[in-house]
């Protein structure tokens, strides 16, 4: 039988319960009869608890010298390698993911950690001339305790990307993962301890909205940083406020241009991996098609057919292409999304239902689905679904595709398809996204790369992932001024 995990918060050194006793089920989302596990619904006071040990700890933690605290890192990384196998399976268990997907993240993880452990040794200051006879440099030294809020989409991944660089500053962290991958972010804090980190640097305190409004309010959390919806982030920028640091990745309705000039197979390929990998369920999936006109027709008969020839099915099945979405809230709202988009006028050429046959019944399975006749003022147009549902609009002139593609309140991720180099160019200039593929999936990031959108996909003052303002966001910089006496 396979196992249901018992799952714990992390305080204070201690695997602990919540204190109020209080727990939540979390459920396979291909069977709603495996229960993966029962974890605790943290408090409040939980997340007080947790900033508390991890303010006292934090300072030591700082102390460590960087190559030791690379070392963890680099430690960690290791152990969830040798690990990857089990975790992917957990993970498609636990969050819905193809088997494939799942083990592309685990194995992706650990390079993470290891290029975080690589910042560790790279953190420094500047030195400066003086204006007397002495010397002035500057220097970067933790934040004190960060505050890691996460999404399920990407349960190692993600938090990876937040923990590794927090830690390698020498910052204490207080992580909350979302509710419905509870287990990939224990199993993370697992490897971070096994691998030799300070018990106090690191709280684990697993649970809902109070939890995590707890630890994201605590002002004496010196940084927070959040990927998830931008209704959420909006919530959470209030209550950081303009006293402490905060970064937020938000939510996206990432466009792709296909222009006349396009290879069709090769768009119809990358759009339906943008699409309808992870089951729709990533902030930089595709959702807009812009098409031109001369090609439009014949772009909707191939989105349609490759969408109808998906398997969807259980993530560890064979063959599987689409796994389920990742909670009931999910199916909810994006069959609630394809009423709207039928009761709006939009056509769907594709899915718009949920699947028949056995192994579906009883998870939150739904087919692929493709609108075409879809304008600029449809909600399923203008607002995130977060499923496997894409909008097709047509254009006439390149022009106007630039147009529809900016008209939008996100601005993460953004592609074209075409052979002309300037054009790539000029939208690649053009685009108010902070992301653009130019002939590539709308989905996934270089590790080395800085991540992060425009407009309400962002807070857009720190990157996340990589680049020069990355580790800026996990540590504060001080001038100092030095003069001998005599």
């Amino acid at each position: 039988m396979t196992p249901t995990h018992e799952g714990r918060n992390y305080i204070a050194g201690e695997w602990v319960a919540s204190a109020s006793g209080r727990t939540f089920d979390r459920r396979n989302p291909a069977d709603q009869d495996d229960l993966v596990g029962v974890f605790p619904d943290s408090t409040a006071a939980d997340s007080a608890d947790a900033v508390s040990a991890v303010a006292d700890a934090a300072p030591a933690w700082g102390r460590v010298p960087a190559p030791e605290r690379a070392l963890v890192l680099q430690r960690a990384a290791d152990i969830l390698e040798r690990r990857a196998d089990e975790l992917a399976v957990e993970l498609v268990r636990e969050e819905g993911k193809t088997l494939a997907e799942a083990t592309a993240e685990t194995r992706r993880t650990p390079q993470n950690l290891r290029f975080y452990a690589g910042e560790a040794l790279r953190i420094a200051g500047d030195s400066f001339p003086s204006e007397g006879q002495g010397a002035v440099y500057t220097t970067r030294e933790p934040v004190g305790v960060v505050g890691a809020v996460t999404p399920w989409n990407f349960p190692l991944n993600i938090p990876s990307r937040k923990l590794g660089p927090a830690l390698a500053a020498g910052n204490g962290v207080v992580y909350k993962p979302s509710p419905v991958s509870p287990l990939l972010g224990q199993r993370l804090v697992e490897a971070l301890l096994e691998a030799g980190l300070a018990p106090g640097a690191i709280a684990l305190v697993q649970g809902g909205a109070e939890a995590g409004a707890a630890v994201v309010g605590d002002h004496r959390v010196g940084a927070v940083t959040f990927t998830g919806s931008t209704e959420t982030g909006r919530r959470i920028h209030s209550a950081v406020g303009p006293s402490r640091r905060c970064q937020l990745e938000m939510g996206g309705k990432n466009p792709v241009l296909v222009l006349p000039d396009a290879d069709l197979d090769r768009a119809t390929a990358l759009i339906v991996k943008g699409a309808f990998g992870l089951s729709g369920q990533a902030c930089t999936g595709t959702s807009r098609v812009l098409v031109h006109e001369s090609v439009h027709d014949r772009l909707v008969e191939l989105l349609a057919a490759a969408a109808d020839s998906l398997t969807v099915g259980p993530g560890l099945g064979d063959g599987v292409d689409m796994g389920p979405l990742a909670a009931d809230f999910q199916l909810r709202k994006t069959l609630d999304y394809v009423a709207i988009g039928c009761k709006e006028g939009a056509e769907p050429v594709a899915g718009a239902q949920r699947p028949a046959g056995p192994g579906t019944d009883r998870g939150f399975f739904v087919r692929p689905t493709v609108f075409t006749g879809c304008t600029t003022d449809m909600r399923i147009v203008r607002e995130e679904i977060f499923g496997p549902v894409i909008a097709v609009q047509r254009f006439g002139t390149f022009e106007e595709a630039l147009t529809l593609a900016n008209d939008s309140d996100y601005g993460l991720a953004a592609g074209i398809v075409t052979r002309d180099l300037n054009r790539a160019l000029e939208f690649a200039r053009s685009s108010k996204n902070g992301l653009v593929k130019i002939n590539q999936p709308t989905t996934g990031m270089g590790m080395t790369v800085p991540f992060g959108g425009l407009k309400e996909s962002s807070t857009q003052t720190f990157k996340e992932q990589a680049g020069n303002s990355m580790m800026m966001f996990y540590t504060q910089e001080k001038s100092v001024y030095i003069s001998a006496l005599s």
